[in-house]
């Protein structure tokens, strides 16, 4: 076949030497008369070896690729009869590689849907500055989008708290998959990363109009009060955003919605969820473990005046600290006074005796979710005693792992709240921020087993047993039937008319998103 189509190769050359004194259009040119006709053979011998060594070259790459072709046939066959080092054996590492990247390949993607438009009339737009820690800000979060949704207004990517005694330079995207919160609630508010450029302007020259909303405000206050401004400026900023939507007498679409926001759409960085897979895989490797929110640092003590257990010297540097702050607005506190009234976390050697009169195991494995605990070893000294297996994220992970969170307390709380949120058993010794929104995270993931210390009556008989006044056997049972219906199972989120900071917290008990209404409820 080759052969032929070189044959025909050679003639088509010789022909067109034959028509080589044609010119353009077929026309035919006469030679001059002192010249001879058509180039001289020397020349024309070198031109013919030049067209020849052309068209073997073509023929053979044709040649080559039709063997290429011939050869997926029967090149494995061959590879079978070669020695073993061509053929690798089929517990080889190198097939099993191989073969868990073609099942990766050959699996089908799976097809992400998103959620419908939602198309309405845009009424402006609603920029909103958080305020506090990680957990006070997420439930703000979720209260400016439901907010932001039954105003009709375009909200834009929440800024987070950089000037809290934390100083986090951390943006929301450093925390939270912005993607994802965006593309996931697109059915119910449109979301922007930032302001359209012709607005952008406006509000760097100022003109929009900053307030903060007024606390525990029902969404008529919205409606009748926020509404107006935004169609007013376009642009309104809200900056504080902290309790600023009442927990009750709120229409059931709105609380399902921040309930949506604060259990789907607000999902963490890639980063942050790896890492927090990590951890658990690693407390879960000998069973069962129990997760204690120790709020035991040094700003939760300056804020609340709270120093029982403290020498003189941390009592002293602590008021120091809680005055050089001045948004924190209560300076004389008492600090025995205000424990005895159960408003003071429990001190690390209150809950090591706490949990002995619970009854959980000596061997049984704690994580501290918590940070750096004022007071270091000495103060953790007789719970490290009590129960030897604790571990933090400083003991369970490389240095080089955490060094991307350093500096970043956010990022740090949000790797305790997904430990915290899958342990099996969870312990908060103050009903601070993250305690709250885990209990009712861990409620809507099926009444996980929450122990809710009641502060008040535990210092009293914690008082009474180191007095003498009780001895263990008597400690413990009445610490055991204090906390009884207190597991965080399901019960009816309490509502106080007119005094709202003293009624339940939306975001530790969300009843209207909890299992159906023929649940029984226990009461407290």
């Amino acid at each position: 076949m080759c052969r032929a189509e070189k044959s025909r190769a050679v003639a088509d050359y010789e022909a067109s030497g034959r028509d080589a004194e044609e010119g353009e259009m077929g026309l035919k040119f006469q030679p001059a008369p002192d010249k001879p006709r058509g180039l001289p053979k020397a020349q024309r011998s070198r031109m013919k070896v030049w067209m020849v060594r052309a068209t073997t070259t073509v023929l053979l790459w044709t040649c080559m690729v039709q063997l290429t072709a011939m050869g997926e046939m029967w090149w494995p066959r061959v590879l079978n009869g070669w020695p073993p080092c061509f053929n690798p054996p089929p517990d080889s590492p190198v097939l099993a590689v191989a073969a868990e990247v073609e099942a990766v390949a050959m699996s089908p993607t799976p097809k992400i849907v998103l959620p419908p438009k939602r198309i309405y009339k845009n009424n402006g737009y609603l920029m909103v500055s958080c305020n506090g820690g990680l957990n006070q800000m997420r439930a703000a979060i979720c209260d400016m989008v439901a907010i932001a949704r039954y105003l009709n207004v375009t909200l834009i990517v929440p800024e987070l708290d950089k000037t809290s005694f934390w100083a986090d330079p951390s943006e929301f995207k450093d925390i939270f998959d912005v993607d994802h919160f965006i593309t996931s609630l697109r059915d119910e508010v449109r979301i922007l990363k930032e302001l359209p450029p012709r607005l952008t302007r406006r509000a760097e020259m100022g003109m929009v109009y900053s307030m903060p909303p007024i606390s525990w405000s029902n969404i008529s206050y919205y409606m009748n009060q926020i509404l107006p401004l935004i169609q007013k400026y376009k642009i309104v900023h809200l900056n504080k955003t902290d309790a600023r939507l009442a927990n009750n007498g709120l229409p059931t679409e709105i609380q399902r919605l921040r309930c949506r926001v604060n259990f789907s759409a607000l999902r963490f960085t890639s980063v942050i969820e790896e890492l927090g897979r990590r951890v658990i895989r690693m407390l879960r490797q000998n069973g069962p473990f129990l997760v204690i929110h120790l709020r035991y640092e040094m700003d939760m003590l300056a804020f609340s005046g709270c120093t029982h257990g403290c020498t003189d010297e941390e009592a002293e540097e602590l008021t120091r600290m809680r005055y050089a702050y001045p948004w924190w607005k209560e300076k004389v506190i008492d600090s025995e006074l205000k424990r005895k009234d159960g408003q003071c976390p429990l001190t690390p050697e209150e809950t090591a005796l706490i949990l002995r009169a619970l009854d959980v195991d000596p061997n049984a494995r704690i994580y501290i979710a918590a940070g750096e605990i004022y007071g270091g070893e000495r103060r953790m000294a007789s719970l490290s005693s009590s129960y030897p297996n604790l571990e933090r994220k400083e003991t369970l992970l490389e240095h080089s792992e955490l060094m991307l969170f350093q500096n970043h307390s956010s990022q740090m709380a949000a790797l305790d709240y997904l430990v915290s949120l899958e342990s099996d058993i969870f312990v908060p010794t103050y009903d601070g921020n993250m305690a709250k929104v885990v209990e009712g995270h861990r409620r809507y993931l099926g009444f996980r087993k929450t122990f809710l210390l009641d502060r008040k009556p535990l210092v009293e008989l914690i008082d009474q047993y180191d007095n003498g006044s009780l001895n263990w056997d008597e400690f413990s049972s009445s610490v055991k039937a204090a906390h009884a219906n207190r597991m965080g199972n399901p019960v009816p989120r309490l509502v106080i008319p007119d005094r709202p900071k003293e009624e339940d917290y939306f975001y530790a008990n969300p009843n209207e998103c909890l299992p159906p209404s023929d649940q029984l409820w226990s009461t407290t």
